[in-house]
């Protein structure tokens, strides 16, 4: 056992970027085991994978046990569900389609204790996990142990990037690229690895990192997230569990009888 494990803001935003392990299938196991794979945090999606409340609680048991942290992704507007997970010894939250200043303030209410926020007293897992058994000591740590990310993926979005990034309690942000594109073609095209993306990636992370925030990404591929990497994000998944697992199991297939393809 490793505990307690390392709040994210220990790891970001200085030195090396770090890397994301996304997982959208909810087992504990899974999610431990991106975490012993070597991911320096677990991200656990309750927006498109299949995690809830109790799965996620696991997870981040099995995660921390690793020796690592987890972040969640809530539902769209489900900032109840943060301080619960919060709560529940989360080291941060991703939340989907922060769009203007008032949905950024909304979440940091949620995740920051007064005087940023409105967050309620209740963080007994919380303080387990973080080592910070005394409850005057983890009030005072938490507000800055509790990295709060705000999704950047649509035109509004990235229209109010900076008055986003002012509000107070907001740590910085996470581009989904695939969102970002069908945005930025007014629902035209699917092309998260196109030029405008790419473009808009660049500048969303400049804007981020001017701001004194976190830059962070989702990415496809290894490839991608080197690139993604090089425009200045800091923290960039790679994958998700079931894209790795389906990709795995078809290249051992075909490696078995090549005449398979897909």
């Amino acid at each position: 056992m490793t505990l307690p494990v390392p709040s994210l803001p220990e790891l970001l935003p200085t030195g090396p970027a770090r890397f994301l392990g996304w997982s959208m299938i909810a087992d504990p196991l899974v999610a431990g085991a991106l975490a012993r794979a070597g991911f320096d945090a677990v991200l656990l999606d309750q927006q498109h994978g299949s995690y809830d409340y109790r799965s996620c609680c696991a997870a981040i048991t099995e995660v921390a046990l690793a020796g690592k942290s987890t972040l969640v992704r809530v539902p769209v507007g489900d900032f109840a569900m943060v301080s619960r997970m919060l709560d529940a010894g989360a080291a941060g939250i991703v939340a989907p389609m922060i769009n203007t200043v008032a949905d950024a303030e909304a979440l940091a209410a949620s995740a920051k204790f007064p005087p940023v926020g409105q967050r309620s007293w209740g963080p007994d897992r919380a303080m387990w996990l973080s080592g910070l058994r005394d409850s005057s000591a983890y009030l005072a740590e938490a507000n800055g142990r509790a990295l709060t990310i705000a999704m950047c993926e649509t035109e509004g979005a990235i229209a109010d990037l900076q008055a986003i990034l002012a509000v107070p309690g907001i740590d910085g942000v996470l581009v989904g690229p695939a969102d970002l594109s069908i945005a930025l073609s007014k629902g035209t095209a699917f092309d998260p690895l196109g030029a405008a993306v790419s473009s808009a990636l660049a500048e969303i992370a400049r804007k981020t990192r001017a701001a004194g925030k976190i830059p962070c990404a989702f990415a496809p591929s290894p490839a991608r997230a080197r690139e993604m990497v090089g425009m200045g994000y800091q923290l960039v998944s790679v994958e998700y569990d079931a894209m790795t697992i389906v990709n795995a199991f078809a290249r051992v297939l075909r490696e078995a009888d090549p005449s398979r393809v897909g």
